[in-house]
């Protein structure tokens, strides 16, 4: 039997070593000395003065770009083929990301734009996409999005969908929502944002009508499995009728029947139609539904709507607060049950937590979620990155920091990216660090502990189907708080006389 090597193993083999060392040759021809004294210097508050100060150039920034959002957004409508009028490689990417996130398959349709397409307009390609994609794959609806190419050069996606449905490739009341989503600004969240704009005014178009007695519930761009399902089940136990906009829940956690389905699941289109007609919305995230939420007040106008995170304690009695004036039901004991479990998991666990510092990168909403969560177990969020951060969100970050004194001594980095928060790790160290599976290259440069919480994670497998939201979400996030801490005691103790069983 053959044994497969992980890559670290087999990278070791003297064949490889080999080559390594001709490729550092190769590439780097400076003596060791001079390598090592100059990563010792990127450690400085000098080395930190100047990494604040660059404009034009961004180091492993903790952002996708717009299109990654839309296809993540289109592929939790059930029968929704996600459609890029752009260039194969990056739909490749879109769905490789979200695919080893989840780890599993996902559709989406490339228009394979190339040079031509740059110099005439990607019409032909829009066109010969629409029909194989309606003629392959029978979808309910197919939402278009574009990439930096079709932004680039000004295709009219508008135009080009009329077109198509003039040419008779697709008929005439199959939905077809667009989005524009070039890649050269904004970020996953902003994608996400304008393609779900574009599907609920496509669909809900001409339908308004009597009150439905339905909540829709807009999660954002969530990438937690675990929160959809955990949504579901406290909905459940509310007894309130609602809608849930953009479900991926099954869409990326799929059981294994042996069958691969296209199209697992996914919000009802018919629900999504009548979600103009619902008493009122509810978002979970602000700054991934911003333009949707927007478009709900103008548009849709005898809706109530609100924006309630649901991560942490305070945060998740609000929402439950809000969710019940809309519904006019009671929060039922089950619930309140819950919340107390959760308080008394917190009281175990604060005087670990206690007074630790934090540093956090990621987006906007879960950040501020996660900020709430540690300064209610008295921990100290200290740097605070977030490269998809607007204005809005700087201020909302300080007047949460402000509102406690654990956020005394915390401080907001909009625009910024990991190779800063590598800078401020070094001047300023920190007990623990939340970030995506891009953070632990800063681990490792730096040694601060990490706690995985974000999107994407790729070196770890079952993470997104834990949920983080509710109240169980709060179980779930101190004992991965509390555990890392200990954990970094057991391992500081390892080698001396005091090695705890009981913590």
């Amino acid at each position: 039997m053959i044994k497969i090597k992980d890559h670290n193993e087999l990278f070791c083999q003297p064949d490889y070593q080999e080559q390594f060392g001709r490729k550092k040759e190769f590439e780097r021809p400076w003596p060791e000395e001079k390598v090592r004294e100059i990563s010792e210097w990127t450690k400085t508050p000098e080395y930190r003065e100047l990494n604040f100060k660059r404009e034009n150039i961004k180091i492993n920034p903790a952002k996708a770009c717009q299109p990654l959002g839309a296809v993540f957004c289109a592929s939790g409508f059930d029968g929704c083929m996600p459609f890029v009028q752009g260039a194969q490689g990056c739909v490749a990417y879109f769905r490789s990301h979200l695919s080893r996130h989840f780890k599993e398959p996902f559709a989406a349709i490339s228009t394979s734009m190339t040079e031509d397409a740059a110099v005439f307009g990607g019409l032909n390609n829009m066109i010969e996409g629409m029909e194989n994609t309606y003629a392959l794959y029978k979808p309910k609806m197919i939402a278009v999005s574009t990439t930096c190419m079709a932004e680039v050069i000004g295709d009219d996606l508008n135009a080009y969908i009329k077109t198509a449905r003039e040419k008779g490739v697709i008929p005439e009341d199959l939905p077809v929502p667009f989005a524009h989503t070039p890649s050269f600004v904004g970020s996953h969240i902003v994608g996400y944002d304008n393609m779900l704009k574009g599907i609920l005014k496509t669909l809900s178009e001409g339908r308004k009508g009597e009150t439905n007695g339905k909540v829709n519930i807009i999660p954002g761009f969530d990438t937690y499995t675990g929160n959809y399902h955990e949504l579901k089940r406290l909905m459940g136990l509310m007894g309130a009728a609602y809608t849930l906009l953009a479900d991926v829940s099954d869409a990326f956690d799929s059981p294994n029947t042996g069958e691969y389905k296209l199209y697992p699941g996914g919000t009802p289109l018919p629900d999504a139609m009548d979600a103009v007609n619902a008493v009122g919305t509810i978002s979970l995230q602000r700054y991934s539904t911003a333009k949707t939420m927007d478009y709900i007040q103008k548009e849709w106008g005898h809706q109530k709507t609100a924006v309630r995170s649901m991560i942490g304690i305070k945060n998740t009695d609000s929402f439950f607060e809000e969710l019940s004036r809309l519904t006019g039901r009671p929060i039922p004991a089950a619930i309140e049950t819950e919340r107390g479990r959760a308080v008394d998991a917190m009281v175990d666990s604060h005087p670990y937590v206690h007074g630790k510092r934090f540093a956090l990168v990621g987006d906007p909403d879960q950040l501020l979620g996660m900020m709430s969560l540690i300064m209610e177990m008295g921990g100290e969020p200290v740097h605070i990155v977030c490269t998809n951060g607007d204005k809005h969100f700087e201020s909302e970050a300080k007047e949460l920091l402000a509102s406690s004194p654990f956020g005394a001594g915390g401080t907001v980095y909009i625009g910024k990216d990991m190779w800063h928060m590598r800078s401020l790790l070094f001047t300023e160290p920190v007990d623990i660090l939340i970030g995506n599976s891009y953070a632990k290259f800063l681990t490792r440069d730096t040694g601060t502990p990490l706690i995985r919480i974000g999107f994407p994670l790729f070196d770890r497998h079952h993470l997104h189907r834990q949920p983080i939201i509710g109240y169980q979400g709060v179980i779930n996030l101190v004992s991965l708080l509390v555990n890392t801490v200990l954990d970094e005691l057991d391992r500081k103790t390892i080698d001396t006389t005091s090695f705890d069983v009981i913590r």
